[in-house]
């Protein structure tokens, strides 16, 4: 018996969609655009997994890149170093959304200064570098030591007490607390406008596990400070109001900063600021500028701001002729965000981790008794025996030589911060190989796979020197993601 053919009359599937005999012209037409519609919606989907499926084929040859590390190590300024030499338009086209990053800086640079001179009666008792207060962090006798890493580290570090000791006040009221106090006095409505700043960036957010007074942003904040400039008028009232202050106050300013006490203060560390408040109090004139506008390079490398979750940066990277688009996350580093990096683990090229070996002498905002270095390497120590990560290409970056160096010079001696490091010199070299070494150790003790870590001793607000390493890391990245795509 021969088989009917689809278009066989006797076709169970034709017979159904047969339109009635009795169909009239409006019923015909009626069916007629269903049939169009049904077509249409039908060529739409088709289309859209075609989108889909190209956009599959393309991502396969995508290169995704974590830059992942603690609060303050540097990812975000390698971001923006990567942004500069990949994508120099983009960073161009956000020059503006900088200022008022620029001015908040500032501001909390003034108001930490003028915070500390008021802990210290606006006065320097003339004590050395060992301080009340730097007594209290390194006394061996009434803080034990912390307990050897839990993950893997070996290093040992004095802990830091949660809250020093007040400075006794001197009882004499001399010419120069006088002109503190007057400074302080000039200087107020500038501190006091901070709050509205952090609120401006922040978009009133705040973060659990951020630490002590820090502000963070939302992805994208760039393009909303834009947007809300050009909403009034090509001009933010906010800014320009600060921008007022800060011309008007620019004398007080640096008056405050070359002040003797504070210079004292510095000198004994007795007042720590952070290397972005040395940058911009040394440059106080071009900064209070009416006419201020970051540049390109330098001010937004020394920027700080903290984003909130994780940053995704796409960049298009020329590597001997073939163009590979480079999806580079930019995560939190606070405790409270940590959380927020595994579901990127999962389909990653490679991972540069940053750790701040400057870091020495400081402790976490989130947890004053835990050193940032044995942080960092606890750290390190989950992303290298994370089974996810086991064949990412992994890249160390040593970060902020250029302070540890600076802290060397001012006679800073590590060994009362990491106990472990004891009599070793306290010179350059030989801190830098200490700290190598235990980061080299924790990789060593989780490679099964006997995956190369690639160290880079880096200076990322550097553009020249790590624009070079940015090179290197780029063509070691490429070679391994090149060898696990089987392709050579």
């Amino acid at each position: 018996m021969r088989t009917p053919s689809i278009r066989s009359q006797d076709d169970p599937l034709s017979i159904a969609i047969r339109p009635p005999a009795s169909e009239s012209d409006v019923d015909r037409q009626s069916r007629l655009q269903q049939e169009a519609e049904a077509r249409r919606i039908s060529e739409q989907i088709d289309e859209e997994l075609r989108v889909e499926r190209e956009k599959l084929r393309k991502s396969k040859s995508d290169v995704k890149l974590l830059l992942l590390g603690q609060a303050e190590s540097g990812k975000s300024t390698l971001q923006k170093q990567f942004q500069l030499m990949y994508s120099p338009a983009s960073l161009e086209s956000e020059r503006m959304s900088w200022r008022i990053v620029v001015y908040y800086n500032a501001v909390c640079s003034i108001k930490k200064i003028l915070a500390t001179l008021e802990a210290w009666d606006d006065m320097d008792d003339g004590s050395d570098s060992q301080s009340t207060i730097e007594r209290q962090e390194l006394n061996q006798d009434d803080f034990p030591l912390a307990p050897a890493s839990l993950l893997g580290s070996e290093i040992g570090v004095a802990l830091s007490p949660p809250s020093p000791l007040d400075p006794p006040s001197p009882s004499a009221v001399s010419p120069t607390k006088s002109g503190v106090s007057d400074l302080r006095r000039r200087l107020l409505s500038l501190v006091n406008i901070e709050p509205q700043l952090a609120d401006r960036l922040s978009g009133g957010v705040s973060v659990s596990g951020s630490g002590k007074g820090e502000i963070y942003v939302r992805t994208g904040w760039q393009a909303r400070t834009v947007q809300k400039a050009l909403s009034v008028l090509d001009s933010d009232p906010l800014v320009e109001d600060v921008a007022t202050m800060l011309h008007q106050s620019r004398e007080d300013i640096k008056s405050l900063w070359e002040h003797p006490v504070v210079r004292a203060l510095i000198s004994k560390r007795k007042l720590k600021l952070d290397e972005w408040s040395e940058f911009f109090l040394n440059d106080i004139a071009r900064i209070s500028a009416r006419n201020y506008v970051p540049s390109t390079v330098d001010d937004i490398l020394h920027a700080r701001i903290q984003t909130m979750g994780v940053a995704e940066h796409i960049f298009d990277v020329d590597i001997h002729g073939k163009t590979v688009a480079w999806h580079l996350f930019d995560v939190g580093g606070a405790r409270g965000q940590r959380h927020s990096w595994v579901p990127y683990f999962d389909d990653a090229n490679a991972i540069i981790f940053v750790s701040p070996i400057s870091a020495f002498d400081q402790y976490l905002e989130e947890d004053p008794r835990t050193n940032r270095i044995d942080d960092s390497l606890q750290l390190f120590t989950q992303i290298c025996s994370n089974q996810l990560l086991k064949k990412v290409h992994l890249v160390l970056f040593l970060n902020k030589t250029d302070i540890l160096k600076k802290k060397l010079e001012q006679g800073l001696r590590v060994s009362k911060y990491i106990l472990s490091y004891g009599d070793r010199p306290n010179e350059y070299d030989s801190v830098v190989q200490y700290f190598r070494v235990h980061f080299l150790q924790v990789h060593r003790r989780n490679n099964e796979n006997r995956r190369v870590l690639y160290t880079h001793m880096t200076n990322v607000t550097d553009t020249k020197a790590t624009q070079s390493i940015i090179g290197n890391v780029r063509d070691s990245i490429f070679r391994g993601y090149l060898q696990s795509a089987a392709l050579v």
